[in-house]
């Protein structure tokens, strides 16, 4: 009997040594709205830090929304953070006023930039970071890219647009409908001249409705290819085949835009960055399917780039 005890004592010390963390995890506070979790690599004094940035919409800082429960970006982050790369990653600024019942109504594109950009100045002046990397995930990557200009050592774009917002809304509308793509059309022109729309259809309100006007124009007022040619640092640009939201083409966009940049097409992968093997309707389910795993091949990626 004691030997028998001695034997599952000893399985049980083997078992938590194994899955021992490699890294230490901390919350930070950047500002009034921006607090998110740092992860750090054990033994390493001086490491690169990549700086995940999210997707639009009220997203945390593990990829998630309200109902939707993935984990893409605390993944990512961990999956990083194990091979040696010290990650942070945060919750968009309208997720803690959602939290303290108090949004912004006024609330604009040019806020979820400087937030990034404060997200960056602050771990550039406590200088423990040998680089710093700028990770921008749909939405998050246009964010990313402004922020990072002449700031970081290089920028990484997850599912990232090519085309203006805009364009992308019209091509979007279009595909549902020639004619709602047109009127689409009419009133994407006037927010991009930073005018009003006070007629649109009943099924665009939820995207032009008088609220979200002045944040539509924000917006729109930025281009993708032409803020990521501005970028002079090493670029990597990544996209799924199996993203039902940003096609391959919007990589091929930026590609085009920065010739330097280094392009990654990964099989299967969706736009919250799980491996698809099924159809439209398993792609859809796994939004809300917090028990896969993210892409290897995305991490491994990364890693490499960011190494090199």
């Amino acid at each position: 009997m004691k030997s028998y005890l001695i034997l599952v004592l000893s399985l049980i010390f083997s078992i938590s040594f194994c899955q021992e963390q490699t890294y230490n995890e901390k919350e930070v506070s950047i500002s009034k709205w921006i607090d998110g979790t740092l992860l750090s690599p054990n033994d390493t004094e001086k490491p690169t830090l990549a700086i995940l940035v999210a997707d639009s919409g009220p997203t945390n800082r593990n990829g998630n929304q309200n109902f939707l429960k993935n984990n893409s970006l605390k993944k990512l982050a961990e999956g990083l953070t194990n091979n040696g790369i010290a990650t942070f990653r945060y919750d968009k600024r309208i997720v803690k006023q959602i939290r303290q019942g108090k949004v912004d109504k006024n609330m604009m594109f040019d806020d979820f930039i400087n937030d990034a950009s404060d997200v960056i100045d602050y771990f550039k002046d406590i200088e423990k970071y040998s680089e710093i990397y700028v990770i921008g995930h749909s939405q998050g990557s246009l964010v990313g890219m402004i922020a990072a200009k002449d700031k970081v050592d290089g920028f990484i774009s997850l599912a990232g647009s090519g085309q203006n917002i805009g364009d992308v809304l019209v091509e979007q509308a279009t595909k549902m409908a020639p004619k709602l793509g047109e009127e689409t059309q009419r009133i994407v022109d006037q927010l991009k001249e930073g005018k009003s729309v006070n007629d649109y259809p009943d099924v665009l309100a939820s995207l032009f409705g008088p609220d979200l006007q002045p944040f539509m124009i924000n917006w729109m007022k930025y281009s993708p290819t032409e803020t990521i040619k501005e970028l002079k640092m090493p670029i990597l640009l990544i996209n799924g085949t199996k993203d039902l939201q940003v096609s391959e083409s919007e990589a091929e966009l930026l590609k085009t835009a920065n010739e330097k940049a280094k392009l990654i097409i990964i099989e299967n992968m969706n736009h919250v960055l799980f491996e698809i093997k099924g159809d439209d309707l398993e792609n859809s389910k796994s939004y809300n399917e917090s028990f896969r795993a993210i892409s290897p091949k995305l991490v491994t990626k990364i890693t490499e780039f960011i190494k090199s």
